[in-house]
């Protein structure tokens, strides 16, 4: 390839949408042949470019809008560029450019969310409604990560002049590769962006602009210098936008926390941050499940090994494959969720109606079944090995539940949850993990609009290593013969058939529902013996362990201990099931009988962090704070960035009037959340005590905008209220006993 010297007016560059033009082709690079002395090229060129960008910027501020400030250009957004200026769109290499070299990558890319994260009209649908109904300047909130180069150009004005070309490609590996820095893990595009390069100088100087791939590849140590840095590889990368917040400019009401898939990681056992899990595990990033190296079938100069790292970013989304017909992208998402190791399904045990006795764990006891007699059955889902939620993100919209199914020997329904019915909605009555906000009416925020959100009816979530109990009650026929078959599959499905219909109307093809992971259990009408487990099944202990989290979780605390006490008798040496019992008691405000189950924990596992924890608490309650404080410190040794014990540790201070070590305690907190209350709250006092006058109002600014609002339950009751057919699912204990199918039409708002 040829590349033309030749130096670009503004005007010229103007014309091509702000292409960067320093007064070299974007082709141009810096070869011995050409120049003599390739540092004073460098900076000329780079003095011209940053000359042309205060230009460009300048046009731009001649009519954009700054309504939330002059110097506030991306709000509401986070993000941030160097300079603090407005960028050429065209100062970004399209992807294109770097596919000449990267075949594999774009192949992937171009299938994959990334490059489709603006252009959509999944996307497009809802932010399309925030800027009819508030103003385009308001989608830079969202625009931020669905289209940064957008944002950056300063195109999100009204009447802009800037060439939307980018909007195609959404994401392309000239924003992900030009991010120089990350903010504080706030999200909302929590990341600063650098002058687009992808080869260094000599000297380490940033070339702008694209170069001949003849220079890249005779300097490929030059170019990944410019194109990768270290925190690339790390979940906070990650965390810049998948996690995200309403703040008050957009919604002109309040902070509100929307989805913090980074959060819910940090607080997982994968992260190893968090002593207080129920599970231990191997340190795993964000990367190292969505971004798995494997066989590269194109070329591609960053592939190492044969192998090359997936620019897929497989996860959840198989409704964007499917509507653009990338039949490869879909297929690998589908397999993907069918790893069947994600989540584990158990249909854990039976109860009969006017007997307590739970028959558990199922398969491993003896029990009969008679014709005509009622049924409890407990499933618990125990989300295993993601290392956030189940669903995360964006949950009013994406759509998992549990189909469960009773069938006779012939296969026919005796009882049925879960089921879709023929114009595609859920039945209301099944039990999904998703949310329910709802906006200021009560009424369901559909079509997601997020700027209208002031609750949340409920949260049916799982979060990383807890498990979901879930309860179905059905009658055995009286002439039944033979067997039942019991089922349960977690069906996940992207969108919901409410937001497919408000992007499409209601002629559209039916869109995926995955079958994520399934449990069947075939009993007998009589005596049932106890069945050899399944390969990869939970051992008892555990099967217990999961059952006595859901029970917790549903603040059913003499259950809870009940099921720990059983994995105390099948691993009597296992030091977490006395902890676990301990905190049940906590949380039941037993805290003398606490004290026995922590210190057996200890006996077995000196210095356990998560025990000690726990013990801390009961050392303040009995007011030995020596002690107390001897615990913290010691679990913030062992876990030096658990957000848990650092602001135990700063109330333990703050307490002891030590106010110096408890600043400092909060101060490591809003390092590791910079939206946690207590340290908000906390900070204020401290920093007001200390003479600091303007960090304390700051300080005071923020808690007040991000506390909890007292009038917000009202909004969810009123939801509640018109919807009693989904209402039991905001009850943490509930019963679904629904086993007639309900073909009538939901109510309005409830899906």
């Amino acid at each position: 390839m040829q590349y033309i010297r030749k130096r670009l007016t503004l005007v010229a560059a103007f014309a091509v949408g702000g292409l960067l033009a320093f007064a070299i082709s974007t082709g141009s690079g810096f070869s011995q042949d050409q120049v003599k002395d390739q540092s004073t090229e460098y900076q000329a060129a780079k003095d011209r470019s940053d000359q042309e960008r205060k230009q460009y910027a300048a046009k731009v501020r001649e009519t954009y809008n700054f309504r939330f400030g002059k110097d506030n250009l991306f709000v509401p957004g986070t993000m941030q560029v160097q300079g603090d200026d407005f960028v050429q769109p065209g100062a970004f290499p399209n992807a294109a450019y770097c596919a000449h070299c990267h075949q594999e990558a774009y192949s992937q890319w171009r299938q994959a969310l990334h490059s489709n994260a603006f252009r959509t009209p999944f996307y497009r649908a809802s932010v399309n409604i925030l800027v009819n109904t508030k103003g385009i300047e308001f989608a830079r909130h969202c625009d931020s990560c669905h289209n940064p180069v957008a944002v950056m150009a300063g195109g999100l004005t009204e009447d802009s002049k800037v060439d939307r070309k980018m909007d195609q490609d959404g994401l392309t590996c000239a924003t992900c590769h030009s991010i120089q820095k990350l903010q504080s893990i706030k999200g909302n595009g929590g990341f600063v962006m650098g002058i687009p390069s992808v080869m260094v100088d000599e000297n380490g100087n940033r070339i702008p602009g694209e170069v001949p791939y003849k220079e890249i590849l005779e300097h490929t140590d030059r170019h990944s210098q410019a194109v990768m840095q270290s925190f690339y590889r790390t979940p906070e990368f990650c965390g810049a936008c998948h996690k995200a917040n309403l703040p008050a400019p957009l919604n002109d009401y309040k902070f509100i926390r929307a989805f913090t898939a980074y959060d819910e990681w940090q607080n997982s056992k994968f992260s190893k941050r968090n002593p207080l899990t129920f599970y231990s595990g191997d340190f795993t990033t964000c990367q190292n499940c969505h971004m798995k190296r494997a066989a590269n079938v194109l070329p591609d100069y960053g592939a190492k090994n044969g192998t090359f790292a997936s620019h897929r970013w497989l996860a959840g989304n198989t409704a964007v494959p499917f509507y653009y017909g990338f039949d490869e992208q879909l297929e690998k998402t589908i397999a993907f969720l069918r790893a069947g190791n994600f989540l584990n399904v158990d249909i854990v045990g039976l109860k009969k109606s006017g007997d307590e006795k739970l028959i558990a764990p199922l398969g491993s006891v003896p029990f009969s079944l008679e014709p005509n007699s009622t049924i409890e059955a407990l499933v618990v889902v125990q989300n295993k090995n993601i290392g956030h939620s189940l669903i995360p993100e964006v949950r009013d919209l994406y759509e998992a539940w549990i189909e469960f199914t009773v069938q006779d020997a012939a296969g026919k329904d005796i009882y049925h949850s879960g089921f879709l019915k023929p114009d595609g909605y859920l039945d209301e009555r099944a039990h999904s993990f998703t949310n329910r906000p709802v906006n200021l009416e009560g009424e369901f925020v559909d079509n997601h609009k997020v700027w209208t959100i002031h609750s949340v009816a409920y949260d049916n979530s799982v979060q990383a290593g807890r498990s979901a109990l879930v309860r179905y009650q059905f009658r055995i026929p009286a002439q039944i013969q033979g067997e039942i078959k019991l089922t349960a599959r977690v069906n996940y499905r992207h969108f919901r058939q409410s937001y497919l219909n408000n992007v499409f109307g209601p002629d559209h093809p039916a869109y995926p529902v995955v079958e994520i992971a399934s449990r069947t259990e075939s009993l007998n009408i009589g005596k049932n013996e106890p069945t050899q487990p399944e390969p990869g099944d939970n051992a008892d202990w555990m099967r217990w362990n999961n059952l006595g989290i859901g029970y917790l979780d549903q603040l059913q605390y003499a259950d809870a201990i009940r099921a720990f006490n059983e994995v105390v008798k099948l691993r009597p040496d296992y030091a977490d099931a006395y902890t676990n019992i301990a905190l049940t008691e906590i949380e039941w405000e037993k805290y003398g009988s606490a004290r026995a189950g922590i210190d057996k924990a200890l006996e077995l596992s000196p210095n356990n962090a998560r025990a000690l924890y726990y013990a801390a608490l009961l050392e303040r309650r009995a007011g030995h704070s020596d002690a107390e404080i001897a615990d913290l410190r010691e679990v913030v040794r062992q876990y030096p960035d658990s957000r848990d014990a650092r602001r135990e540790l700063g109330i333990s201070y703050y307490q002891q009037h030590k106010n110096d070590e408890a600043m400092a305690q909060f101060v490591e907190l809003q390092r590791i959340d910079p939206d946690d209350l207590a340290a908000h709250y906390n900070l204020s006092i401290l920093y007001r005590r200390a003479g600091m006058k303007d960090k304390a109002a700051e300080q005071q600014a923020l808690f007040v905008t991000k506390k909890f609002d007292p009038g917000a339950p009202t909004y969810s009751l009123d939801f509640l209220r018109k919807h009693p057919e989904i209402s039991i699912e905001s009850v943490p204990w509930h019963m679904h006993t629904d086993d007639v199918h309900d073909m009538s039409e939901p109510a309005s708002g409830a899906q």
